[in-house]
């Protein structure tokens, strides 16, 4: 009588040994022979199929690769909310293609509780990956209310598993050998960032069967989002947020604002934009090129000409950044809105701590401590605070529902950085209306920077 096949878990892969004399391993899905060990693995995210091809073709074997228990966990959530549409409909469609796929919704219409239904769903351990240590900490406080129960965290000075765990992108792929094995369903927040080169290893190294991606904006600059179907699975539901405003997002407009630049601004533009795009040409640089932006690096590190060129660049963005009838609009703006709670956006830390300074704001930067920023948050949403200034820590996975005002000072031309801003002052809080404002410095290259940003229905 033949031995049958096994399959073991080992740092990231399936092992496969025994079996059949006669076994065709390669046949079975993501399957190779691994010369170092002279055995046959897969990478974990291949569980699934091919336990599902060894049932279909009868062939006996032996699972000691799951770490999980295959039965039920038995929770239920704890609140008696009843789901909005999109969230029963994005909970269908993900149960219905196999528990395997991306829903797309936007900033504020509820994909932690969609999530929390999936948990409920699929009824095994279940590990949460987010892309932050305040959402990290946010999402126990959430799962921690649904279920009744402790969950665990991975993370940030934690190291404690429970079957309902959460952890961080950064996290989950240096720890991947102690938990790949542990959770049936692997839910990935803000999964737009899953195909960055480390992050996709915890996708690549789980077993888990049942895997859910919550985004609001899938696509990357970098193509990455095409990776998604085969880490996650695919997109299977989708909603924009001109679709849900009113309803269940608050009624929004945006405005453009130009303001024009000083003669002395305008003149300095002029000369820097002309000194660096003459190195450019020289050089046969081209920023829409791969890796045009490093070639500009290399060569102007290279001779004083490059420096100069550099530093002309840099003045010129500065300009654009900066210009002085910028901040005499951004305090219209101030004054104007000055019973909402009103956030601004910039491109850069200088800028943000420029406005600080010149409006007395408090400002929350990549170099903002997490104990802090969770003071300021906290202190903007009982209104302590009415206006807080960022660069690009509030762009996504923060939650700020009281905000109605947002003002994009300076930004880059990325469509999913815009609608992410957008999406911050989305979420439904009373009766309020939302404005998302751009100041735009007229006749630099920022008009051009806006009209990119803007190729999102949202803004049409």
């Amino acid at each position: 009588m033949s031995q049958p096949l096994e399959l073991a878990y080992d740092r990231g892969t399936l092992l496969l040994t025994g079996g059949p004399p006669e076994f065709d391993f390669p046949t079975l899905p993501g399957v190779k022979f691994d010369p170092r060990t002279s055995t046959y693995r897969a990478q974990g995210r291949y569980y699934r199929a091919i336990v599902e091809q060894l049932r279909r073709d009868k062939t006996p074997y032996t699972d000691t690769a799951r770490g999980w228990d295959n039965k039920p966990t038995g929770w239920k959530l704890t609140t008696d909310r009843k789901p909005f549409p999109h969230q029963a409909e994005g909970l269908h469609e993900w149960w219905n293609t196999g528990a395997r796929g991306v829903v797309v919704l936007p900033t504020g219409t509820g994909k932690s509780f969609l999530a929390a239904m999936a948990i409920e769903k699929a009824n095994r351990p279940t590990l949460v990956v987010v892309p932050t240590i305040v959402l990290m900490n946010q999402w126990y406080a959430d799962l921690s209310k649904f279920f009744g129960i402790e969950a665990g965290l991975l993370g940030g000075g934690y190291y404690d598993f429970q079957p309902l765990t959460v952890t961080t992108y950064n996290s989950s792929y240096i720890h991947l050998e102690r938990w790949g094995q542990r959770f049936g369903l692997i839910v990935f927040d803000e999964a737009h960032h899953l195909p960055g080169s480390t992050f996709q290893e915890a996708a690549i190294g789980s077993l888990a069967p049942f895997r859910l991606g919550l985004t609001a904006t899938p696509e990357r600059a970098d193509g990455g989002e095409l990776l998604l179907p085969e880490l996650i699975g695919p997109i299977i539901y989708r909603r924009e947020i001109q679709e849900l405003a009113g309803d269940y997002l608050a009624e929004y407009r945006t405005e453009q604002l130009m303001v024009d630049l000083t003669p002395e601004e305008e003149q300095t533009y002029r000369d820097c934009r002309e000194e660096y795009r003459m190195f450019v040409e020289q050089r046969g640089i081209s920023f829409g090129a791969p890796n045009g932006w490093q070639k500009f690096i290399f060569e102007a590190s290279r001779s004083p000409e490059g420096w100069s060129a550099m530093r002309a660049y840099r003045e010129q963005k500065r300009i654009e950044r900066q210009a002085s009838g910028k901040f005499k609009a951004l305090e219209m703006l101030l004054n104007k809105h000055a019973a909402e709670r009103t956030i601004i956006f910039t491109a850069d830390n200088a800028t943000v701590y420029d406005i600080a300074r010149r409006f007395l704001v408090p400002a929350i930067t990549n170099e903002t401590k997490a104990k802090e920023r969770v003071k300021i948050l906290e202190r903007f949403h009982r209104g302590d605070y009415s206006v807080l200034v960022s660069c690009q820590v509030l762009n996504e996975g923060v939650d700020v529902p009281a905000a109605s005002v947002g003002i994009v000072l300076s930004g880059t031309g990325s469509v999913k950085e815009n609608v992410q801003r957008l999406g911050r002052i989305l979420r439904k809080y009373g009766d309020k209306q939302a404005t998302l404002y751009e100041i735009i410095a007229r006749g630099t290259a920022e008009e051009y920077t806006s009209d990119r940003r803007r190729q999102h229905g949202a803004f049409q």
